[in-house]
C-alpha cells in the first residue's frame, strides 16, 4: 500500500470516529476541561440532548472520552477527554485556522503565518518530508 493510500485509509478511520457535524465541537468544548452534560448542552448549542448523548457514547467507545461519576444516586457523571482525545487539540487548531485564517498563529518578529511541521521529541530536531530522517513504518 502506498503512503497516499495509507493516509487515505487513516483519514477515513478518523472521519468514522470524529467526522460528523457535532463530534469535533464536543471535543473542542472538552478541551477546556471536564464538563457535565448540561455544560456541554450549553457549550455546543444548539445540539439536541439525544444527539449529544449519542456523540458522547461514540467518543467513549472510541477511547476519546471518559465519563467519571461524581454522584452515585442518582448517577451523575462529568465527561473528560482521555490522553488520546486531548491529542486532537492540534488537529482542531489547524482546522480552525484553515476555516478562519485570522486564527492562524503568526511569527511575532516578521508577521509571517507559521507552518506546521514534524519534530522528533527524542532528538529535539525538526524533520521535513524528503529528509532521510523521515521514515514511515
Amino acid at each position: 500500500m502506498s503512503v497516499h493510500e495509507a493516509e487515505g485509509a487513516a483519514v477515513r478511520a478518523a472521519a468514522v470516529q470524529v467526522g460528523d457535524r457535532w463530534t469535533l465541537q464536543v471535543v473542542h468544548a472538552l478541551l477546556a476541561g471536564p464538563r457535565r452534560f448540561g455544560d456541554l448542552t450549553r457549550d455546543v448549542a444548539p445540539i439536541a440532548p439525544n444527539v449529544l448523548t449519542h456523540r458522547l457514547r461514540g467518543l467513549e467507545a472510541n477511547g476519546l472520552v471518559v465519563a467519571v461519576p461524581y454522584q452515585r444516586r442518582p448517577l451523575r457523571v462529568v465527561y473528560e477527554l482521555t490522553r488520546r482525545g486531548r491529542e486532537l487539540s492540534g488537529a482542531l487548531r489547524l482546522l480552525a485556522a484553515w476555516a478562519d485564517p485570522s486564527l492562524a498563529p503568526v511569527h511575532r518578529t516578521c508577521g509571517t503565518t507559521l507552518e506546521v511541521g514534524w519534530r522528533c521529541p527524542s532528538c529535539d530536531l525538526d524533520v521535513t518530508v524528503g529528509d532521510e530522517g523521515l521514515v514511515r513504518l
